[in-house]
């Protein structure tokens, strides 16, 4: 499957508390992506609002309980529901995890950790197909923060790769993710970014992460609850120049600032696009 022929540029997470600022902002460029199970309704003011915001601005789509690194298959409702939204809103990029959140029917509120072991592979490529043949659309598999190793874990960068091969799908990064398994388990960034098909890269997160409140520096958490940090900007920039350009989201999921403040970050995110742009378009 190819990657969406969308331009490479800057967008922000849609929360409800900033529906109406979504949908007066007029920056050039500017999508939001939502969480879809967020959306799962017959109807009421958040469907309304986000036809509204659609009129003026792309949408993506970014799940988080699909479970595909789980041992069950994708549940066909939950695709279903899926669907109905893709149809509905014709985003420009859809996008999930390299995780878990459900077994034998018990759904857990967060994205587990999955072994990087052959059999866990084979599992997740099953699903990932399940997902792509089902919605009809290519899926971007996230990467995932890291905070342990499993023993006998594989390789990750190994992984996503044999996943793109295998299913087709694409790869979203998350740049943050990335930088909290440098810190958390030794993770070989630059080896890491050398061995991923780059081509694959449909998508770019920044988001910001905390300190672990026990352990502090030598565990970073993923919270998407602050600024991005200034070592992650040093690191996108990094990817940016390796990899050329790619659509960016600022994705901030708790301790919401002022949408103001928002966009500022994705101008940030922006104005490090356009010279890349500039360049890629000048090597061709």
């Amino acid at each position: 499957m190819a990657l969406p022929d969308i331009p490479p540029v800057a967008g922000i997470s849609l929360k409800p508390e900033h529906f109406r600022s979504a949908l007066e902002a007029r920056a050039d460029g500017l999508w939001f992506e939502i969480h879809p199970e967020n959306y799962m309704l017959d109807g009421g003011p958040r469907l309304r609002w986000l036809d509204a915001i659609r009129e003026v601005h792309p949408l993506s789509l970014h799940g988080v309980a699909m479970s595909l690194g789980g041992p069950d298959r994708p549940d066909p409702q939950h695709l279903a529901n899926w669907a109905r939204l893709i149809e509905r809103y014709e985003p420009v990029l859809i996008s999930e995890h390299l995780a878990w959140s459900a077994l034998d029917d018990v759904w857990f509120p967060d994205l587990l950790p999955v072994p990087m072991t052959r059999s866990a592979l084979d599992r997740f490529c099953r699903n990932v197909d399940i997902m792509q043949t089902a919605l009809g659309r290519q899926v971007l598999i996230e990467n995932p923060a890291r905070y342990v190793r499993f023993e006998g874990d594989g390789d990750e960068a190994d992984f996503l790769a044999e996943t793109v091969r295998r299913t087709g799908c694409g790869l979203l990064l998350d740049v943050n993710n990335l930088y909290v398994g440098s810190r958390n388990i030794d993770l070989n960034v630059q080896d890491w970014l050398r061995r991923i098909p780059a081509d694959a890269i449909g998508e770019i997160h920044l988001a910001g992460h905390e300190v672990d409140t026990g352990l502090g520096e030598p565990l970073l958490i993923d919270t998407h609850g602050g600024p991005v940090a200034q070592p992650v900007w040093r690191l996108f920039e990094t990817v940016i120049a390796l990899i050329g350009p790619r659509p960016t989201l600022i994705e901030r999921d708790t301790d919401l600032p002022a949408f103001g403040e928002l966009i500022a970050e994705r101008d940030r995110a922006a104005r490090r696009l356009v010279p890349a742009r500039k360049s890629a378009v000048a090597h061709v």
